[in-house]
């Protein structure tokens, strides 16, 4: 059975039996507000052992708790398992996307999403409500099994950077994704590429009494705000001053065939000399006028 996540023993000390639980829950609470406030995509790595989603639904509670907009994109439980353990004031708040009923629309029924799965992530990626956003994907290993890895991606960083994009539509204050990753299911290449997208990585281990998240925050990438001159500091001068440049355009190539050129060509003046080409056949020449290759034994 996989231990689940408690909340007396998250962020990366844990919490021990002799510290007082008043102090372990504020610590608590300031670790979910710290991997809240963070943004963009937060990966919550679990395993078999080690079970990730009573966490997801910790940083839930705690985003409705604020006032935040909650949307869940449900794929491995149920909508009423999932949204066991939550009182009556959270769950009239969450807004949840069903995908594990009907994920492939089989039943014909109209109550599948429309798209599928991608389909529904493309949807979140065009909402434009105000206010801070979370959303929750139960999970991420459901959806790299059934989505190309370069697909789901691209679509997970359109989604994460709502709050930086441009257009006619209104951009959302904050936007903050959590998905749940079983990391034992995928290889390195999965894992690699999903790492390199998330701005947070929360990583769940412990011993057989505690339970500790390892907590990963990553910078963000800034863009430099004015463009580099890679001409500059060189030992070498790269462009022309105008009189060199004057000198350049004026100068005639032996390789081009100027107008002037053509015409003393083709029209020589009556004073202009011409040359003429006198050949003396050597005594070993075979001049044959219908073999004028013949010496070349072809």
């Amino acid at each position: 059975m996989p231990r689940p996540f408690h909340l007396d023993g998250a962020e990366q000390r844990v919490v021990t039996p002799s510290e007082r639980v008043g102090d372990g829950t504020r610590r608590v609470l300031e670790m979910l507000e710290s991997v809240l406030a963070s943004g963009g995509l937060v990966l919550l790595r679990d395993s078999v052992e080690w079970e990730g989603r009573s966490l997801l639904k910790a940083l839930i509670k705690k985003s409705v708790l604020c006032g935040e907009q909650v949307h869940i994109l449900g794929c491995e439980v149920s909508e009423e398992e999932f949204r066991e353990g939550f009182d009556v004031s959270i769950n009239s708040q969450l807004v949840y996307h069903d995908l594990f009923r009907d994920p492939l629309n089989w039943s014909k029924t109209g109550e599948a999403l429309p798209g599928g799965a991608l389909g529904a992530l493309r949807a979140m990626c065009r909402r434009t409500d105000p206010g801070p956003v979370i959303i929750a994907l139960d999970s991420l290993s459901w959806l790299l099994l059934h989505l190309p890895c370069t697909t789901l991606c691209q679509t997970l960083h359109t989604l994460s950077h709502q709050d930086t994009c441009s257009g006619n539509s209104s951009p959302v204050e904050r936007v903050c994704v959590l998905g749940l990753l079983h990391e034992e299911l995928h290889g390195p290449g999965p894992m690699g590429a999903l790492s390199s997208l998330a701005q947070t990585e929360v990583t769940l281990r412990g011993t057989a009494s505690q339970t500790s998240a390892h907590i990963l925050y990553r910078r963000a990438r800034q863009r430099p705000t004015h463009k580099v001159d890679p001409t500059t500091h060189l030992t070498f001068n790269l462009r022309l001053s105008k009189k060199e440049k004057e000198a350049k355009d004026s100068l005639t190539l032996p390789f081009q065939f100027s107008s002037e050129k053509q015409q003393a060509l083709l029209c020589p003046g009556s004073g202009q000399a011409t040359s003429h080409i006198f050949y003396e056949p050597d005594a070993y020449d075979d001049l044959d006028q219908e073999d004028p290759d013949d010496d070349l034994d072809i």
